[in-house]
């Protein structure tokens, strides 16, 4: 459906008063809309970072459907009969890649859909294996092409890679370059729009990330600890150390976890253990107490409401609140 014209004189304005109010800079803005479209392809999305990228890329040039409901993470998907539907009407599936959505290689092939192109958004991204892999962090690049075809099924259990390279707002404009090409792709008749919308988000993406390395550059070589172990790539770009309690969010931390944890924060000095909105604090609560500190959070974005899932903004916002917390975990 059409959306109606942006009228751009008052959200100029509005955004330009809402930062001289707030005194900080203006949230990403969403990309302008490419009008008058009547057969925009179907896009299909995975989970919410992945949304909001392809809606900034996408605007109006292309309908795009989230897989997997806002406030439900890939971790704890389960499909339902409509979810195959969509698949079978769409042009075009855009996933993360890197093993964090493992149940698309069945839901792809019930969906019996030979033309469905599929955007690993991935594609080419340094990548850091799971100390569980590997003993240690290594960088190394990933090229995956197209589906997943490891023919097997990790459960809830990331795989070799970790996957959360969109938390690193470098790799995540790389991963909107890369979604941009595939819709082009897919839809060269609005090639245009594309380039323009990515070029947008993308730069701003950078520049959040310029922000980011003024913050943080006095904590360098400093550890943090969060809940699961979705940090990696925001510790590396920042020249920071991330500890975790459990490898995903649905494991109960071993008495082994928390007194790991509990020598990390002693060791360290943290004022802070960050904790994720959908989890709250049960997870860390006694062991806060235990060290006399507090409990903050950092958002992994797997999870959101349907309203921020519309709304590219939404990363922006997101992450400039984590880096705020964080801030404070170390003073």
């Amino acid at each position: 459906m059409t959306q109606p014209p942006v009228r751009r004189p008052v959200l100029a304005l509005a955004a330009g008063l809402s930062a001289l109010l707030l005194g900080c800079r203006p949230a990403v803005q969403a990309p302008e809309a490419q009008a008058g479209r009547a057969d925009r392809p179907r896009v299909v999305t995975t989970f919410l970072p992945i949304t909001l990228f392809t809606r900034a890329v996408a605007g109006d040039c292309a309908e795009v459907t989230a897989l997997i409901p806002a406030a439900s993470g890939p971790h704890d998907f389960q499909a339902r009969p409509g979810d195959v539907a969509a698949l079978k009407n769409a042009k075009v599936l855009v996933k993360n890649g890197l093993e964090m959505e493992s149940f698309l290689d069945k839901l792809v092939k019930g969906a019996e859909n030979p033309d469905l192109k599929v955007i690993d958004s991935s594609r080419g991204i340094a990548t850091l294996e799971n100390p569980e892999a590997s003993g240690e962090a290594k960088a190394k690049d990933h090229d995956d092409h197209g589906h997943d075809d490891h023919g097997h099924d990790h459960g809830h259990d990331h795989g070799p890679i970790n996957p959360h390279i969109w938390l690193d707002p470098v790799r995540a404009a790389q991963q909107v370059d890369n979604i941009r090409d595939g819709l082009i792709a897919a839809d060269p008749a609005c090639a245009d729009g594309y380039r323009r919308n990515a070029a947008a988000f993308s730069g701003q993406l950078r520049q959040l990330n310029t922000e980011f390395e003024k913050q943080l550059a006095p904590f360098r070589g400093k550890t943090f600890v969060v809940l699961h172990d979705f940090a990696p790539y925001f510790a590396d770009r920042y020249g920071l150390k991330a500890a975790y309690l459990v490898d995903v969010p649905e494991q109960n931390p071993s008495p082994a976890d928390l007194a790991r944890v509990a020598e990390t924060v002693k060791r360290t000095q943290l004022r802070a253990l960050l904790s994720e909105p959908q989890e709250g604090n049960r997870s860390f609560n006694a062991l806060a107490g235990d060290l006399g500190i507090r409990i903050s959070v950092f958002d992994p974005m797997e999870t959101g409401t349907e309203e921020s899932s519309r709304n590219p903004a939404t990363y922006a916002e997101v992450m400039r609140r984590n880096v705020t917390d964080l801030v404070s975990a170390f003073r």
